[in-house]
């Protein structure tokens, strides 16, 4: 990955008090400006390496959430700003974003599909997959502008180059190492570079235009309200191929679920995400889509790691970076479709 970059965090630097002040004195300056203070100490509840959640409690009985996020997830911020904008009924919409110092500050969303307990019913995966959709489909024509505002262009007209060049990177392979990857891998993924262009290819000649990919799409990032779903945590997304956001959800949903390889539920969910885009194409089309993007969707989320762990302390870096060569083995082979999701 090459020498540490000046601009790097780890969970020392979340936990500086050098740090720690003067982003809570501008969660509160945000506060004020919406009429509101805080009402008791902050409380730091979630420490990444790569970023920070601080909850704080106000005056008018409930709280809000101070995020910060690494060089690796710096487009958080503008785009959580940007989308509270265009749909503000899908998102949670933040009270205040510094894209500069990468500050976020959010309401209390709520509770999360996986805190409600609903998680464990398939009527709820389909919901969530179904709305997810329509959030895709609405901010599609943003695409541009989202990559004007940061966000990483992983279109699949771009994909197969990303890739080439992570493949060429030892040190985030952890090269010569146990948990690297393995060789005869490498090798069999550079072998299949054609092929998994010529899958981009096809993606990005289908109907489906790129939107904005979440990558993390699980019941933990999702709230649930009585009008439907507020979507939240970009810290992994990206502009590409839309469909690509379903390798996360249907994996996590059959861990969830305890569905066996090869369960129609999988296929279900699928169907759920795939009505909202009947308008781009007819059904045996978008399916085949979604096939191909679930065998190309591995390497987006390898990338996504990648990126994410650049922004990270070395120190810290160690403990996470298998996920890269991880996720690259997962693409190691076609792999039915209809798979995606077991564990």
């Amino acid at each position: 990955m090459g020498t540490d970059a000046p601009d790097l965090t780890g969970a020392a630097t979340w936990l500086d008090p050098a740090w720690r002040g003067p982003a809570l004195e501008w969660a509160h300056e945000r506060l004020a400006a919406v009429g509101r203070r805080p009402a008791g100490p902050p409380e730091q509840v979630h420490v990444r390496a790569w970023s920070t959640a601080i909850r704080i409690p106000t005056d008018d009985g409930s709280a809000v959430w101070l995020k910060s996020v690494g060089a690796g997830s710096a487009q958080e911020p503008p785009l959580a700003a940007a989308l509270g904008g265009w749909v503000p009924g899908r998102v949670l919409v933040p009270l205040g974003a510094d894209a500069g110092r990468r500050l976020l500050l959010l309401p209390d969303g709520g509770t999360t599909l996986r805190a409600s307990g609903r998680g464990s019913a398939v009527e709820a995966w389909e919901a969530l997959l179904a709305d997810h959709a329509r959030l895709q489909v609405e901010v599609a024509a943003h695409a541009a502008g989202m990559v004007g505002l940061g966000v990483p262009d992983v279109r699949p007209e771009r994909l197969p180059g990303l890739v080439a060049d992570l493949l060429a990177d030892d040190d985030a392979l952890l090269t010569g190492s146990s948990d690297g990857l393995d060789p005869a891998v490498r090798e069999r993924l550079r072998g299949s570079a054609d092929e998994h262009a010529e899958l981009c290819r096809a993606l990005a000649a289908g109907p489906v235009p790129a939107s904005l990919q979440h990558d993390d799409l699980h019941d933990g990032n999702v709230f649930v309200a009585g009008d439907g779903h507020r979507f939240f945590d970009w810290g992994d997304a990206s502009v590409s191929h839309p469909f690509l956001s379903l390798l996360v959800p249907l994996r996590v949903a059959a861990a969830v679920l305890d569905l066996p390889a090869g369960s129609p539920v999988l296929l279900r969910l699928r169907e759920a995400y795939l009505r909202p885009w009947q308008a781009f194409g007819e059904a045996a089309v978008l399916r085949d889509l979604a096939d191909l993007a679930l065998r190309i969707a591995p390497l987006a989320r390898a990338l996504s790691w990648h990126r994410i762990l650049l922004g990270v302390h070395a120190d810290e870096r160690a403990e996470w970076q298998v996920s890269v060569p991880g996720w690259l083995a997962e693409a190691d082979g076609p792999g039915p479709p209809a798979d995606v999701g077991t564990t």
